[in-house]
């Protein structure tokens, strides 16, 4: 079964928002198998999502604490 390209989430926020709500939806057991599937391969699409913006304002956070302060690159 091929799935259509997950769109990129707009912000962190945003991916933690849809996150919850399919997650809410996925725990309810009223999915059908393959929206089920579907459903985890998006969550896991979220969840990496959401890590490596955290990892980025993580090193951003570390920069300011060694004291040189460098910009941003969201990617």
């Amino acid at each position: 079964m091929s799935l259509p390209e997950s769109p990129t989430p707009a912000s962190y926020e945003a991916a933690l928002d849809e996150l919850e709500q399919l997650i809410a939806r996925i725990e309810s057991g009223q999915l059908p198998l393959e929206q089920l599937l579907a459903g985890y391969q998006r969550g896991a699409h979220l969840l990496q999502f959401c890590r490596d913006k955290l990892q980025a304002v993580e090193h951003q956070i570390k920069v300011v604490d060694e004291g040189t302060l460098k910009p941003w690159l969201q990617e």
